[in-house]
């Protein structure tokens, strides 16, 4: 198996560990700007799309920069190879055009939103399948200036505007499993801030209320928090379920009913081998464009 990697990062590191654990005979290969940028053991530099027809991937794992995205998937479509997009699909929405391209081009795509293999979420969205939801309230708070140690936070792309970055769009993991739980929404209404100590120019807050026929939703991401929370809490009319994503553990009503040993690092193995057996081989589609994009439309789109 052939992998070529656009954007070489934390995020593709963490993928190549993850196919490795699959496919030990991997070979890897990063698409990279310079001539000049270092050699990474185990992956094998390319310099031109034009190689493409020597290396033959059999996917295309896109992990660049956000604000990249758009023009490497249009770069890419042509090639009619498999992509493997991590989260979020652009960093802006555009007309729909790409996406209509992919559709017409037959293309197989995966955007990566690795907590819908969390064992906690998968336990809850088959907990509340038929049962009656009356509230639901998302939290995601977390210190931006932790997440990636020994370098200043100020310059990574989560905490610029013009990088793409913001708490509304870098933490889309939580709308997208809202999605993949309660449906598609009726109206969203959302309120974006970088009011906190971080003093950074892209969205440090975002609030969203997510209007569904029965009940509203709500969910709240911050990058400021020092203490981590991650939570997702069911209000169902007999009971309340809490499930907390960090501990991968599922509560009713205080007790315990739901644990596992498995941390959210073990889903981007689970993640990739979906990938490989069921969306590669076209037996299944699962958080394709179509649908990324209109998550994106939740985070981005105007009321």
């Amino acid at each position: 198996m052939n992998v070529l990697i656009i954007g070489l990062g934390s995020i593709a590191t963490k993928h190549i560990s993850a196919i490795k654990k699959i496919k030990p005979d991997a070979r890897f290969y990063a698409l990279r700007s310079s001539k000049k940028a270092d050699e990474t053991t185990g992956v094998s530099n390319i310099f031109s799309l034009d190689e493409l027809q020597k290396i033959k991937p059999d996917f295309v794992i896109i992990s660049n920069p956000t604000f990249a995205h758009h023009k490497t998937i249009i770069s890419l479509i042509p090639f009619n190879i498999p992509l493997f997009i991590e989260k979020p699909l652009f960093s802006e929405l555009d007309n729909g055009e790409v996406v209509k391209e992919i559709q017409q081009n037959n293309l197989t795509t995966y955007v990566a939103c690795n907590l819908r293999f969390l064992d906690c979420l998968r336990f809850a969205k088959d907990y509340i399948a038929n049962k009656r939801i009356n509230e639901v309230n998302i939290y995601c708070g977390s210190y931006l200036p932790d997440w990636r140690p020994g370098r200043d936070y100020k310059s990574t792309y989560s905490a610029n505007k013009e990088q793409g970055g913001g708490v509304h769009i870098d933490l889309i993991h939580e709308i997208d499993y809202a999605y993949w739980l309660l449906g598609k929404p009726m109206q969203v209404s959302k309120v974006f801030s970088n009011k906190s100590s971080l003093d950074i120019t892209a969205f440090d807050y975002a609030n969203y209320t997510l209007d569904y026929p029965n009940f509203n939703a709500s969910i709240i991401l911050n990058y400021f928090r020092r203490d981590p929370k991650r939570t997702l809490e069911l209000v169902l009319e007999e009971e309340t379920i809490l499930v907390d994503i960090l501990k991968n553990r599922v509560y009713r009503n205080d007790d315990i009913i739901f644990d596992s040993e498995k941390t959210i690092v073990d889903t981007y193995e689970d993640q990739l081998r979906f990938f490989m057996d069921h969306v590669i081989a076209k037996k299944k589609e699962f958080n394709t464009v179509d649908e990324a994009y209109e998550i994106l439309k939740i985070c981005l789109q105007n009321d």
